[in-house]
């Protein structure tokens, strides 16, 4: 793309999908399993950072298509929300910040997700991990909205030993709170669940496996004996850190296994990927992308990934083509032979990206809108601009960042040398006094020649910058409310009163 002009694609946001015939005329549809991990940054999984050991992941990407310029949203909620609508955060209204176990407010009940639609083509649909997508009223929970069922918890964390938030137990099976679970490792439990939904699974029907891990997220919880593979590193929290990544690819590897021994593993897709990027403060890097999680640069939005399965045409190779992870709604729907057109309330954001991934073939879409969170549109939190992300948008090579947080580079201790200027973002949320982060008001970088943002071409390239401004009106334009919402001193008032986070307005 010539730099002295962005030629962009206006895309039309209602898209059609071919139906994919690759698993042949009257065939049964692909199982799906689609494994989600939590804050896991580009420089905790192996094939980016060998001194972390993730052989099971690395195998199988390396045996697939790993996704290179595949991005996320820079927290939980949103990429979640994404995930299951094929919308941007501008089109939920979870654009800003994540959702609270105490927030009463959801993803919107007018949205399709991905399992209600896949149960349109008879898919099983199993929830097993991490929800956070509301629970405030009983309409929201993951049974309520097409899973047949759902094992873990539905807040964004909790203690991977005793399941709880804010000393009460968040877990359920279903909708009934599990409450013996206090010393048990979530994530071994998780593959427990796994093992057994396989196991009463009738192998006729196609299934969708929705694992959305625990790890690598805080608390910063592993057993000794994951700890002690890792004592090279002398930081404890990202020794720690190291060990809960080691116990996800242990988990990646016992659930393959166990699709292959239920004989499902043949006709299964396998799509990993990461929420946002990781959190220094937390023992998570991105290194040597710039940024973390809860920003919008380049360490917190763009994603680990990748796809494995017989259905793809082509294996061993990477993808450097742009993907959102509001193209996984489309694609996985276009699989399953399910006509994902759904304008309610709004058109899709998300693209059929199954040509792209599987044969090569040049992405669908043209740009990546970020987010848009600026103040303004809901109370600023604490910390540093509210606690806002900014603007960020992705056209062609070319990213423009406005009014975000200026954060550094991160090094990881396992790498000599010195670290460049640290100011972990998350400890100046929490502890506003502590450091000032200054904020970038206009950036731009080539991403295809500088990924690591660190020559911004703003002052250089103005009519760029101008023209993607004007994209960014666009997309503003279509934008609706936030939905962010006070604390409600009832939930956890129920949840006390009931020994369990669980619905509490009716």
């Amino acid at each position: 793309m010539a730099q002295s002009r962005v030629k962009f694609l206006i895309v039309v946001l209602c898209v059609p999908c071919m139906l994919h015939t690759d698993h042949g005329a009257g065939s049964k549809p692909p199982n799906i399993l689609f494994l989600l991990a939590d804050d896991f940054g580009w420089y905790d999984v192996g094939y980016h950072n060998p001194k972390i050991q993730t052989p099971n992941i690395d195998k199988l990407a390396k045996s697939g298509v790993i996704l290179d310029s595949y991005y996320v949203q820079p927290l939980c909620t949103p990429t979640r929300a994404a995930l299951m609508t094929g919308r941007y955060p501008i089109h939920t209204g979870l654009q800003h910040d994540v959702i609270h176990p105490e927030n009463p407010y959801g993803l919107p009940l007018d949205f399709n997700l991905l399992p209600q639609k896949l149960k349109q083509a008879g898919y099983a649909t199993h929830l097993v991990g991490k929800w956070h997508l509301g629970f405030y009223r009983w309409p929201y929970v993951p049974t309520k909205r097409g899973f047949d069922s759902a094992y873990g918890f539905w807040d964004g964390s909790e203690y991977h030993y005793d399941h709880k938030v804010f000393n009460v137990v968040d877990f359920r099976n279903g909708t009934e709170p599990v409450l013996d679970l206090n010393g048990k490792y979530a994530t071994f439990e998780f593959v427990k669940q796994v093992k057994k939904v396989l196991q009463d699974h009738n192998s006729s029907q196609p299934l969708f496996m929705y694992m959305a891990f625990q790890n690598v997220h805080a608390p910063i919880q592993a057993p000794e004996k994951y700890i002690e593979k890792y004592d090279f590193i002398e930081n404890k929290m990202r020794r720690v850190h190291a060990a809960m990544a080691d116990i996800m690819d242990e988990a990646v590897g016992n659930i393959t296994e166990a699709f292959r021994e239920a004989g499902l593993w043949e006709n299964t897709l396998l799509i990993f990927s990461t929420d946002n990027g990781g959190l220094p403060y937390y023992g998570g890097y991105n290194w040597p992308l710039r940024g973390e999680k809860m920003t919008l640069w380049e360490g917190g939005v763009r994603g680990i990934g990748f796809v494995h399965g017989n259905l793809l045409a082509r294996k061993g190779v990477t993808c450097n083509e742009l993907l959102h992870v509001t193209d996984w709604y489309p694609t996985i729907l276009g699989l399953a032979g399910v006509t994902p057109e759904d304008n309610t309330p709004l058109p899709l954001d998300g693209h059929d990206v199954w040509d792209t991934i599987s044969m090569g073939k040049p992405s669908p879409r043209s740009e990546i809108l970020l987010n848009i969170d600026q103040p303004g549109s809901v109370p600023p939190g604490p910390g540093i601009l509210g606690g806002y992300t900014g603007v960020a948008l992705r056209t062609g090579d070319m990213k423009l960042l406005m009014n975000v947080p200026n954060v550094t580079w991160f090094k990881p201790p396992e790498i000599s040398g010195i670290v460049e200027k640290e100011i972990p973002l998350n400890a100046v949320f929490e502890n506003p006094d502590m450091a000032t982060v200054d904020k970038v008001d206009i950036a731009l970088y080539n991403i295809s020649k500088d990924p690591e943002e660190r020559d911004d071409l703003s002052k250089k390239f103005p009519d760029i910058v101008k023209e993607m401004q004007m994209r960014v009106q666009y997309y503003v334009n279509s934008s609706v409310k936030p939905l962010n919402q006070k604390n409600d001193p009832e939930a956890l008032k129920t949840a006390q009163e009931k020994g369990a986070w669980g619905p509490w307005r009716d």
